[in-house]
Formats: C-alpha cells, sequence, structure tokens
C-alpha cells in the first residue's frame, strides 16, 4: 500500500528535516563536551553545563505538547527550531558556565519539542496499514543522522565558532523545510497525568531501570568526548569512537529486540545490565588500540541503548493499554531526571579518578539495574502481557494522542515492523505508541 501523494510528500519532508536536526544535534552533544573540557570549567560547572541540556529536555519533553496544542505543528515546529538556533547562535558570545548553562537547557527544550512535534505529527498522519513502515524509516534516519554527527568533530575546528554557526545552519534548515510544507497538521489532545504510583507498583523495575539508564547514557554522551579531548586523543579518533557507540545502539535493536519479546524482560534487563557493566570494565583495561576500543565501543553503545526501549516495553506490558501516553510520559521524566544526574555525579568522579571514575559509575550502574531486574524477576510471576512488541525508541518525546479527526487512527497503534527492530505488524495487540529516537 503506497502512501497517498500529499501525505507521503509531508511525512518524507518531516523524516528528512528531523535527520538534519539529528545531524546537528549528534555533532552538538559530543562538540559541547569537548569544548567544556577545552574552556577547562570548574568541575561542579561543568557538570552543570553538560546537564542542563538533559534537564531542557525533560520538561520539554513533558511539557510542550501544550505550545503544540495551543499554536500548531507547523508553528510548533518553527518556534522550537528557532529557541535552538538562537541559544546556540549565543553560545559563542557568551563563552561562561551560567550563560552557557541556561542555553544549553533552552536548546534542549527545543530539541524535545521538535522531536515532539514531528513524533506526534506522523503517528497520526501516517496511514494505519503503513504507520509501522514510517516509523521503521523515521528510526533509522535518526540513528545514522546521530552517528554521522559524530564523524563531524573530526572535520571541525572545535576552538572557534564555526561549528556554532555549522549547528545553527542545519537547525535553520530542518526549520525551512518543515515551515514551507502544505501539509494539514493534525488535530490533537493532551495525554492524561502520569500514573507514577501505579507504575511504581505494578513495574518498579521499569521506572527504576529507566532512571538508571538515564544517568548511564547522560554520563557517556556527555562526559566520554570530553575526557578524551582531555587526554589529548585526535578528534578524528573521538569521533570514530562516538560513531561507533551509536552504530551499536542501531545493531543491537533487532537481535536485543526478538529476545525481550520471547523472555521474561527482566531477565533480558539483568543481562543488559550485567553486559554494560563487563563492556565498561573492559575499557578500563583493554588495550588503547583503535582496533580494540571501536568493538568494545559498538558492543557498550548497543547494550546502553537497548536499555531503555526494553524497559518502556515491560512497563507497557503491566500497564492498561489505554494509559500508554501517560505512562509514557511518567518513564521519560524518570529518564531525564536520571540524565542531569549522571553528569553531575560524574564530573566530581572524573575530577577524582579521571577515565576510570566516568567507567567505574557506568558498570556500577550497570550492575546494580541487572542485580535489581534478576532479583524481581524472582520475587513475582511474568504479568500477564499485553503482547506489546519492543520498538526502536529512546527517551526523548512522549507522544500526544492521535488525531481526533480520524477514528480509525484514534482506535490503533502503529504495528511492529520487523526492519525496524519490532515483531511483525499487528494492531490489535499494539495499541498505542510511546517515544521515538534520542538524541544523546
Amino acid at each position: 500500500m503506497p502512501l497517498p501523494r500529499g501525505v507521503g510528500a509531508a511525512i518524507g519532508t518531516l523524516i528528512i528535516a528531523t535527520s538534519i536536526i539529528q545531524l546537528a544535534n549528534g555533532f552538538f552533544t559530543t562538540f559541547v563536551s569537548m569544548r567544556v573540557a577545552l574552556e577547562a570549567f570548574e568541575a561542579t560547572l561543568a557538570g552543570a553545563v553538560l546537564s542542563s541540556f538533559f534537564a531542557g529536555f525533560t520538561i520539554g519533553a513533558v511539557r510542550s505538547d501544550r505550545i503544540i496544542i495551543r499554536i500548531g505543528h507547523i508553528r510548533a515546529y518553527a518556534a522550537f527550531a528557532g529557541m535552538v538556533a538562537a541559544a546556540t547562535a549565543l553560545m559563542p558570545l557568551l563563552v561562561e558556565p551560567v550563560a552557557w548553562i541556561v542555553l544549553r537547557a533552552i536548546v534542549g527544550f527545543g530539541c524535545a519539542g521538535i522531536f515532539v512535534t514531528t513524533e506526534s505529527w506522523l503517528n497520526a498522519k501516517a496511514p494505519t496499514a503503513l504507520r509501522g513502515r514510517v516509523f521503521a524509516i523515521y528510526m533509522v534516519g535518526t540513528f545514522l543522522a546521530l552517528a554521522a554527527g559524530q564523524l563531524l568533530i573530526g572535520q571541525v575546528d572545535i576552538t572557534t565558532a564555526a561549528p556554532f554557526n555549522a549547528i545553527v545552519t542545519l537547525f535553520a534548515l530542518g526549520l525551512v523545510l518543515v515551515s514551507v510544507t502544505r501539509a494539514e497538521a493534525p488535530q490533537l489532545t493532551p495525554p492524561g497525568a502520569p500514573p507514577y504510583g501505579d507504575l511504581l507498583r505494578a513495574a518498579p523495575i521499569a521506572v527504576i531501570g529507566v532512571l538508571l539508564t538515564g544517568m548511564i547514557t547522560g554520563t557517556f554522551y556527555a562526559l566520554v568526548p570530553a575526557w578524551m579531548q582531555g587526554a589529548n586523543i585526535v578528534p578524528e579518533r573521538i569521533a570514530l569512537i562516538m560513531f561507533a557507540a551509536v552504530l551499536g545502539g542501531l545493531l543491537f535493536q533487532v537481535p536485543i529486540g526478538k529476545l525481550s519479546d520471547r523472555l521474561d524482560r527482566r531477565r533480558v534487563l539483568a543481562g543488559l545490565g550485567v553486559g554494560l557493566a563487563v563492556a565498561a570494565v573492559a575499557v578500563l583495561f583493554a588495550p588503547r588500540e583503535v582496533t580494540v576500543i571501536v568493538p568494545i565501543a559498538v558492543v557498550l553503545g548497543g547494550f546502553m541503548s537497548t536499555l531503555y526501549p526494553v524497559c518502556v516495553a515491560h512497563a507497557h506490558d503491566r500497564m492498561p493499554a489505554d494509559r500508554v501516553v501517560a505512562v509514557s510520559g511518567a518513564l521519560i521524566l524518570m529518564s531525564g531526571i536520571g540524565s542531569v544526574l549522571g553528569p553531575l555525579i560524574g564530573t566530581q568522579l572524573m575530577a577524582a579518578l579521571d577515565i576510570n571514575g566516568i567507567l567505574y559509575l557506568i558498570a556500577g550502574t550497570g550492575l546494580i539495574l541487572g542485580a535489581v531486574a534478576a532479583v524481581l524477576s524472582r520475587v513475582a510471576e511474568p504479568a500477564a502481557s499485553q503482547e506489546r512488541t519492543f520498538e526502536v525508541l529512546t527517551p526523548q518525546a512522549a507522544p500526544l494522542a492521535h488525531d481526533p479527526g480520524d477514528p480509525e487512527l484514534a482506535m490503533t497503534e502503529p504495528e511492529g515492523e520487523t526492519g525496524a527492530a519490532t515483531e511483525p505488524d499487528n494492531d490489535e495487540k499494539n495499541p498505542a505508541r510511546e517515544a521515538g529516537p534520542t538524541g544523546a
């Protein structure tokens, strides 16, 4: 079933525009980590700069729906992208930690708004029979753009304003593409209140898991590039290692997704936590040759990037299908809190123990997650499954409700797409969709 011409053009434009923005976002995250190390901010302030993006992103992910509902998708997208471009352009003019804390928080809020806008638009407007395929293309484009963004690090002089200008240009290009579309935006209704208490009782490992996963990913993407920069590793090698980690996140989605659909997801989480800890320790003791570190980075990134979607799938197994959007919002908030805490704790450990501190934090957090998941998998029998299949996603955007003008879309949900690390399409078994891709 092909997409209708107008719908196909609009969806294609959204995917291309957001992939361009993810290219900028992937580059920006690694670049800022390196630039903060270059500016030699005091450890606590450096941690605050690096974690402020995640704070802004979390607030944006759970609050931007009100802006979208009030002014519409196209204007909201333009507003969020313009907010990011303006804050980015100010950073080379205000090179001091407090200003960068505020500006990075604004960038995080704007990025979350962009992704919420895009994913809720795709979710509402893609035809039911093809929505899984549309999101598969969207997710692959996202991962590839994030990975490609890492490679830009080796092509620019990070001591100048040129990287900031390149990032502004990419965000502006995405803004232009979406602003000129003639597609009709969906009408949306806001999600219900997040069910924190019910979720904690029904799926405690999902809540604990996303919190710890946020700490792990926030620490890795915010601090590992800074350490490599401080260790005088050449930018080309930093770019390659970060590229390998993001690529590993894409490569591991299919096998881990299929495994988690067949086994108790808590046991899968236990295995992922232990595997992540082993990979982090391997970085400590392995030879520092690129032929050794790059494969380890692939494995580390693969384990790290699959923790969150397994937690989300487990949460939806244990919660009623009609609360999927509210549950997603609660999980995103918990992940965001972890992402803020990770760099703050990690910068203190890095100041005391250098790279060892970061890797000990990642390994220890992975072991805690693995141990808690293993214990909880023995305490109670697995819940009756809602038959919700694993989906490729990262903690960044809680979609809004479906377009109420389309009854079919309001009652169905994107099918799993085998090519996107999901199980085969099944509308009855997949009642709603949660968050989509991440930018670091």
